[in-house]
């Protein structure tokens, strides 16, 4: 059994390390794009995008092997907020989100490609879903967004934000999976995979 992580992200090697799942990591080279506006069949459409295409480029060699795509997203008040183009996106973001709630959105597609001769056989099994967390900053002040946002943590981050850095200090509470906000649901992705690895 192999287990190959769809995603660059250092966020979700850590998350997938830490339930103790063996895995690599092959990047997604997919054109991301999605003309759902629904943040939760958003986030799944990408995230099967990028699993789809790592299953492709392995080939043959997906035999026996689970494929993991995740994407996430934040959203509030009607609006999706992915990761910001630049200093000054993130600073908006940051203003937007500053004294209020918001919702967290991870999709997870996992596509799983039995070996040759198991039940189905080279038959392709697909499970999507994405978690959702309530999120709540406190209010920033103009210079605590100019300081993170020059921090450089904020660029490659849906929201302009990672909760488990120095961010963490204007997080009010959540409702829901942290380690959804963080990148990766890894408690319902190992209920969801675990018929498959076990």
């Amino acid at each position: 059994m192999k287990i190959v992580l769809a995603s660059a992200s250092p966020r979700r090697r850590e998350l997938l390390e830490q339930i103790g799942l063996p895995f690599e990591v092959r990047v997604s080279d997919v054109e991301e794009k999605a003309a759902v506006l629904d943040p939760g069949q958003l986030v799944e459409e990408l995230s099967r995008q990028k699993a789809e295409a790592v299953l492709a480029a392995l080939e043959e060699a997906a035999e026996d092997t689970i494929v993991i795509g995740a994407d996430t997203v934040v959203a509030m008040e009607g609006h999706i907020l992915g990761k910001p183009a630049d200093s000054e996106d993130a600073a908006g973001m940051l203003e937007g989100l500053s004294g209020k709630s918001h919702e967290v959105y991870t999709g997870v597609t996992l596509l799983y490609r039995p070996a040759a001769g198991e039940s189905g056989g080279s038959e392709i099994c697909r499970k999507t879903f994405y978690e959702r967390t309530k999120v709540s900053f406190y209010s920033l002040t103009k210079k605590e967004i100019s300081d993170y946002v020059s921090s450089g943590e904020c660029l490659d981050k849906a929201g302009a934000y990672g909760i488990q850095g120095v961010f963490a200090r204007y997080v009010r509470g959540i409702e829901g999976d942290y380690n959804n906000v963080v990148g990766l649901p890894v408690g319902r992705l190992y209920q969801e995979a675990k018929e498959w690895i076990t």
